[in-house]
């Protein structure tokens, strides 16, 4: 019998590249198809035939509160009442702009825009205006959306489906990106020893989180700062999945290193459509209409996005608690699951940092894009069905991150891990 999903799976493949509005939603790579999602509450979400799942995807990351928070939904349903887009200024930008400038130390201005890809394209033409440089570094597996310069070696959906790269983008628009080897800051060295002075910046995740999840080694961040200072180029922290997530301050402040450029995705507005890029004061007044940097977007800061922004970002400003409830939680759920697969004889890796981890399907220590390509996929596409079918919906893909909310109870990541025990023992 076919379900609900699978219909609509026929009817989308008709009339949707793929099915699917981002190929991350794709479940090719583990030989099915998608589950199409109607509602979501808490830590679960519910798809079109009414199957309940344990929900470890969280719109890739901002549902820090969980699905549906009752602050943040009516926030959302006031600023409605008031309209959708004015398309002009509104005192809501003016507040989460203070917000975020107040949270992060390294921010002193920042500009709203659209998305996480908007975001970093921006940062990186800022970083190009206010060097006067072209070059920029990138690391391989690291994702930082899909703007033309950026889809070099990148991760995330690239890894699962195969493609290094993209058709589309010519050359010439990826000529003056460089890529090294994260964790491996010689290869960046041996960069800046060619052409240090026509480099612009670097641009990292500082936990790399688009090849799974490969956290940074002692000293790989600060030697970036180091490099960075040396030869005057910019340090840029793509803080699409770790803004607000593992600290108030995100990973700058979980690490104490200082960028000179952040960027943000929907992770600062519970998941709504919005992205954000900050820095300090001289380098972000080179942006239109202030510089000669020039970036707009009638959707920036839009109302809607705004509210919800605003609310989840008090909440957990107001309860600096609720970070170490989180990062607990996720020491021991992580802790929990590579205990388990000991207990099963196998030599797969468990890396996560704070609320994000990931499981490796390999028995090599995954620390870079090469020992995370050596993941055994096909194993992961059995143990991610198995998980789908019985009732905790994973990434379809080994290259993606779990992320763990506040509506995780101990009570929902035990019923996940006996899941867990009965594939694996």
């Amino acid at each position: 019998m076919t379900t609900n999903s699978e219909r609509l799976f026929q009817e989308a493949v008709k009339v949707i590249p793929g099915g699917v509005n981002s190929p991350v939603r794709a479940f090719g790579s583990i030989g099915s198809t998608p589950r199409f999602i109607k509602c979501a509450n808490g830590a679960y979400i519910y798809d079109e035939d009414d199957n309940k799942y344990i929900d470890y995807v969280g719109s890739w990351g901002p549902m820090i509160l969980g699905h549906n928070q009752k602050a943040v939904l009516e926030a959302v349903t006031e600023a409605c009442k008031m309209g959708l887009s004015y398309g002009a200024a509104t005192a809501a930008e003016v507040e989460m702009a203070k917000l975020v400038c107040e949270l992060v130390p390294s921010i002193e201005m920042v500009r709203m825009v659209n998305s996480g890809t908007e975001a970093v394209m921006s940062a990186i033409r800022v970083a190009r205006g206010y060097t006067q440089r072209n070059k920029i570094i990138k690391f391989t597996g690291c994702y930082h959306g899909h703007s033309d310069g950026l889809l070099v070696k990148a991760g995330s959906g690239v890894m699962t489906a195969g493609v290094p790269d993209s058709l589309g983008v010519p050359a010439g628009c990826t000529q003056d990106t460089l890529s090294a080897v994260y964790n491996d800051l010689e290869s960046v060295k041996e960069h800046f020893k060619r052409c240090g002075e026509e480099i612009a910046a670097i641009i990292v995740e500082p936990v790399a989180a688009n090849m799974g999840v490969v956290p940074p080694e002692p000293g790989f961040l600060e030697g970036l700062r180091s490099i960075c200072d040396e030869y005057g180029a910019l340090l840029i922290f793509d803080e699409v999945i770790t803004g607000f997530r593992l600290g108030i301050d995100g990973a700058q402040g979980y690490y104490g290193i200082k960028p000179d450029l952040t960027t943000f995705g929907k992770i600062i507005s519970g998941g709504m459509p919005v992205g954000a890029y900050g820095g300090r004061r001289e380098i972000m007044e080179v942006v239109s209409p202030v510089g000669g940097v020039y970036q707009a977007g009638t959707l920036s800061g839009n109302p809607i996005a705004m509210a919800a922004g605003l609310t989840q970002l008090t909440i957990l400003k107001e309860h600096p608690e609720y970070y170490k409830t989180l990062n607990e939680n996720a020491e021991w759920f992580f802790g929990e699951i590579e205990k388990t697969v000991a207990e099963a004889g196998l030599p797969y890796q468990v890396n996560h940092v704070g609320s994000i981890g990931s499981l490796f399907f390999t028995g090599e220590k995954v620390r870079d894009y090469d020992s995370a390509k050596t993941s055994d996929t096909k194993a992961f596409a059995e143990y991610c069905n198995y998980m789908l079918n019985h009732g905790i919906y994973l990434a379809p893909a080994q290259f993606e991150a779990m992320f763990l909310s506040m509506a995780h109870s101990k009570e929902i990541l035990e019923e996940t891990l006996q899941t867990m025990k009965q594939y694996f023992l």
